[in-house]
């Protein structure tokens, strides 16, 4: 029996969070190590699955790309301020910055500017000249400061859903 719906979505209970914790850590792992992982046998965990991926809870599965592998590539924190804070100054410059590539990650923030991106380049002069063209593109940015990382320590690539997200015993 299905778990009831909140807010149009289905309520999840440990197991679906179990399920969620495993495949984001492995997506590719088969149904039966699954359901062995969770607790349940092939048949209830695939059906668990499913009704996850149709409420969108599961939004798909990819490969993670070690990227030094295939070459030299450098990260960029950018802190961006726009000139203007109208709603449609902020729609301008999200989709336009939606459309480069070398941005990973976009994140509208509170306090001393507007946005942090994450870009990744092949290098110093390819950020300078992706910021260079977005400068040019009239797009709203007063100003910007960069930060290169010089190491990354560590980057999870999941989150750990029982504990934000468990419901009580």
């Amino acid at each position: 029996m299905d778990a009831p719906m909140v807010q149009g979505l289905p309520k999840l209970d440990r197991i679906d969070l179990r399920i969620l914790a495993h495949l984001q850590k492995n997506g590719r792992m088969t149904n039966v190590d699954l359901a062995e992982a969770v607790g349940l046998s092939a048949s209830p965990c695939l059906m668990r699955v499913k009704r996850l991926e149709k409420a969108g809870y599961i939004a798909g599965y990819g490969a993670l790309i070690q990227l030094q592998k295939l070459g030299d590539t450098m990260t960029i924190f950018t802190e961006v301020t726009l000139s203007d804070h109208r709603s449609h100054d902020f729609q301008r410059f999200e989709a336009r910055i939606r459309a480069v590539d070398e941005v990973m990650e976009c994140h509208l923030v509170s306090g001393g500017y507007d946005y942090l991106l994450k870009f990744v380049t092949r290098g110093i002069q390819h950020y300078q000249d992706t910021i260079e063209v977005l400068l040019a593109q009239n797009i709203g940015i007063e100003k910007y400061f960069s930060y290169v990382v010089i190491k990354t320590v560590f980057a999870k690539q999941h989150y750990p859903l029982e504990r934000f997200f468990a419901p009580p015993e």
